[in-house]
């Protein structure tokens, strides 16, 4: 009948949509990463820059 139907399978799309969601988290914080890292970079050049004057 109606209600002895069993419900689709989507467990590919729950491990596909962790998977989507865990990789740009990763992409974001490697991003966040990278900017601290130049951020660095330009601020030592600065300080080094200052001394010189």
């Amino acid at each position: 009948m109606f209600f002895l139907e069993t419900p689709p399978d989507t467990s590919q799309y729950m491990v596909a949509g962790y998977a989507i969601s865990f990789g740009v988290m990763l992409i974001y914080v490697a991003s966040l990463f990278i900017r601290y890292r130049n951020l660095n970079r330009d601020m030592s050049m600065l300080e080094e820059m200052d001394k010189d004057k």
